[in-house]
């Protein structure tokens, strides 16, 4: 019988293709409901998602033959992982698939908060034209500090050192590569001497509410400050206090706090007043969750995660 892989998100189609070229029974499941999902789990070998679902036990205890979760993406917090390793469930994400994307879309929000293009933008449209209030400042000569050096915080890394930065990276969990520049920096360092900070970080129990109101009080001169990585590791309330205090020049967020599981809307519900406060406040850009959401990432995280699943050997 042919492993049966069920889709129940929507990824680029290479990656069914290229699992069905290979002789796997791929069925799509993108637009079916739990019931569906649940009646055909018996023979499912493997499932492939996004952020659909929560995998946690209940749902992952139903799937009695499954043998690997694919996860078009980086995070992997909607799943049990702990369940996983425990019933020799293999686990695949894509990061190597949109740290290019979620790379240059950090650097231009970074630019774009420096050089108060979005305000300037605005200010032209409404028949303004202030030349001297929008005057920039330059990223060359500033030091920046990197919070999680994985694939996102290394590829960020990689773009800003031709803008001539000195780059003060941390890691609690893995070694920083000290070359091109690159320091491996004590958060003490990045606390005391960076100008610009940007958050590379999983969502795990340990990073939720990571940017506080005490980590917004260490630093020693006001930052520009970055998210791209998930919405609740920054603690929105603090950080507006960190905006009205002027701690924080500018800020660009990709990810906020409020968002759904799915990511797909804010405003379904009524606007918490931290978010509101954002959403007007002229130093602050703000974009949907679209770092990683590039035409070339769609197809390369698909694209690796074929690549690791294909290469994997089961037992």
């Amino acid at each position: 019988m042919r492993k049966k892989v069920l889709f129940i998100d929507s990824v680029h189609p290479v990656l069914f293709e290229r699992l069905k070229n290979v002789g796997y029974n791929c069925i799509h499941a993108e637009d079916k409901n739990l019931d569906f999902i649940f009646d055909e789990s018996s023979t499912v070998f493997g499932l492939v998602i996004r952020s659909r679902f929560y995998l946690d036990e209940e749902f992952l205890a139903r799937f009695k033959n499954l043998r690997f979760i694919a996860r078009a993406g980086s995070g992997l917090e909607n799943i049990d992982q702990d369940y996983c390793l425990q019933n020799n469930i293999a686990l695949f994400n894509s990061p190597e698939g949109n740290r290019n994307a979620v790379a240059e879309h950090a650097l231009g929000l970074l630019l774009g908060i420096m050089n108060n293009i979005y305000i300037a933008n605005n200010e032209i449209k409404e028949g303004f034209w202030n030349r001297e209030s929008n005057r920039g400042e330059e990223l060359k000569g500033k030091t920046v500090g990197i919070i999680g050096f994985g694939h996102n915080g290394r590829a960020f890394a990689e773009k800003l050192l031709a803008f001539g930065v000195s780059i003060l990276a941390y890691d609690k969990y893995a070694a920083v590569p000290t070359e091109n520049g690159i320091v491996n920096a004590t958060l003490e360092m990045i606390y005391n001497q960076a100008d610009v900070v940007s958050l590379h970080l999983p969502l795990t129990d340990e990073t939720h509410y990571y940017a506080d109101d005490a980590f917004f009080s260490q630093f020693s001169k006001p930052i520009y400050f970055i998210n791209i990585s998930r919405g609740k590791i920054v603690e929105t309330s603090a950080l507006v206090r960190a905006i009205q205090s002027r701690k924080i020049k500018a800020s660009g967020l990709d990810v906020l706090e409020f968002e759904a599981q799915s990511f797909e809307s804010l405003f379904n519900k009524e606007i918490p007043t931290p978010l509101l406060f954002l959403m007007n406040a002229p130093n602050v850009i703000l974009t949907p969750h679209i770092a990683g959401w590039t035409q070339e990432s769609n197809f390369l995280l698909s694209d690796v995660l074929a690549d690791k699943i294909l290469s994997y050997e089961f037992e």
